[in-house]
């Protein structure tokens, strides 16, 4: 079926494609930028109690840009808050969801060479915590909501923005919106998908996200009795750790597939050039090609299409520096290929340690979800708004392998596709990491994306 879809709708070509004029009301640039500015000064790190401030200022903008009182609501959570604002349509059709969070990594102003938490354009670059994770398309979307309420449009179903407070920690509020939205027909998020250009600046292809991995983490605990530091003994519990973590880091899990996947690496590799072109179009067409599998997984970007992925990210230990360690604890985090259970893998890190000291426990209480299929009036609506900029640029489907709230919402039965319009080159994502920065180029380009995908799945 996938197969079938893309060839019939994605008209897929493999050069790299310039961009074409797009038009914008300047009003509606400027008052995205001016989102994004003031959305990166809130500091929306876990643990700062500065979501419920900037849901605040989102409802306000919403409000006086036309959004009755009563359509929109700031629903606090704890520390957080998500935010549920309602673009009454005609009611035509099922209500479409629009996705992103409020929420970022920490970013320490000492580690950065600018103030994370202040936006600076410098060299042709927006810099800041969050810029592109998840701010840059959450301003994006409220501007062209805002657009929206100003032309009059009156879409033939409820377009319902739902804002998490939590994504990048424990996705409480995700799992609060997803349950609250039984009648919705498609949910279309901004945090996931997207462009990607080549170094000299050419349009390579847009993925389009439809499936994602699932989030697990794990904790390996051992303990002992302990002891005086003087008085050293063989089984220390920071050295039998020590060893538990080389184990797993000299572990690869078997590669796996499914059409999505396939399709991707398949697309993927007629754009690639060399050795790693060649492999993802073997791995494509024989999954069980390890070699092609293993060169695949030699590169960063790619490893999670092909196999489970688990990374020590964590470590706990010792009590006192004069003291044998009672106790050493290390967090796992693994992105699990769908279908497989998170108990299969908790097992798997299990006997790979092989110690029955290690202790393997499951963190909290993961959540998996199917892909979502390809619908024809979302890859209808998608090439239309890719062939604004780009006419012709292969769309290609994708599975994450990081986690979004669209996990939840497919959990919850409601298809789920990441559409962002940033177009940017790989060497440019520093998500998460040091001077975050997006394009200032790409503000025009997205908010007409969000456009048109806005009208066409609401007409």
């Amino acid at each position: 079926m996938i197969q079938r879809l893309v060839a019939a709708w994605l008209l897929l070509s493999a050069t790299g494609v310039h961009a074409a004029d797009v038009e914008v009301p300047p009003q509606t640039v400027a008052t995205a930028t001016e989102i994004l500015a003031t959305s990166i000064g809130y500091r929306t790190v876990e643990g700062q109690g500065r979501v419920p401030a900037y849901a605040a200022y989102i409802a306000g903008l919403l409000e006086s840009g036309g959004f009755a009182d009563a359509d929109v609501e700031v629903q606090a959570y704890g520390g957080t808050a998500a935010l549920v604002a309602r673009y009454r349509g005609t009611g035509g059709k099922r209500p479409l969801l629009i996705s992103a969070h409020m929420d970022v990594v920490e970013a320490k102003p000492e580690d950065w060479t600018r103030d994370p938490f202040t936006m600076v354009t410098e060299g042709g670059y927006l810099f800041g915590r969050g810029v592109l994770d998840n701010k840059f398309d959450l301003s994006m979307i409220v501007a062209t909501q805002l657009r929206l309420k100003s032309e009059k449009f009156v879409p033939n179903r409820d377009l319902v923005l739902v804002l998490s407070g939590d994504e990048e920690t424990e996705m409480l509020t995700t799992r609060k919106l997803s349950s609250q939205f039984s009648d919705a027909d498609l949910v279309l998020n901004g945090d996931g998908g997207g462009g990607i250009l080549a170094e000299d600046g050419r349009a390579l292809a847009f993925n389009l996200q439809a499936a994602e991995k699932t989030y697990a983490s794990y904790t390996i605990t051992i303990t002992n009795p302990g002891g005086h530091s003087s008085r050293p003994r063989a089984d220390n519990a920071i050295y039998e750790l020590s060893g538990a973590l080389q184990k797993l880091a000299a572990h690869q899990f078997a590669p796996q597939h499914n059409e999505l996947t396939r399709e991707f690496f398949r697309k993927t590799g007629e754009q690639t050039d060399g050795t790693l072109g060649s492999a993802m179009r073997r791995f494509a067409d024989d999954p069980n090609d390890a070699t092609a599998a293993a060169t695949i997984s030699g590169h960063a970007e790619y490893v999670g299409n092909v196999r489970t992925t688990c990374v020590a990210t964590q470590l706990l230990a010792g009590h006192a520096e004069n003291a044998l360690p009672q106790r050493a604890m290390a967090t796992v985090n693994c992105r699990i290929f769908p279908g497989v259970p998170v108990a299969n893998v908790g097992a798997e890190l299990a006997s790979v340690i092989g110690n029955p000291q290690a202790v393997v426990a499951t963190l909290d209480d993961p959540v998996s979800s199917d892909a979502s299929p390809l619908r024809d009036d979302v890859l209808l609506a998608v090439r239309k708004a890719v062939d604004r900029r780009f006419p012709g640029l292969p769309i290609i489907p994708q599975m994450s392998s990081g986690a979004t709230d669209s996990l939840h919402f497919r959990a919850a039965g409601i298809p789920s596709y990441g559409v962002s319009g940033i177009f940017m080159k790989p060497s440019d994502d520093f998500a998460h990491g040091l001077d975050e920065r997006v394009p200032v180029a790409a503000i025009e380009g997205d908010l007409d994306h969000w456009y048109v995908l806005l009208t066409e799945l609401s007409r």
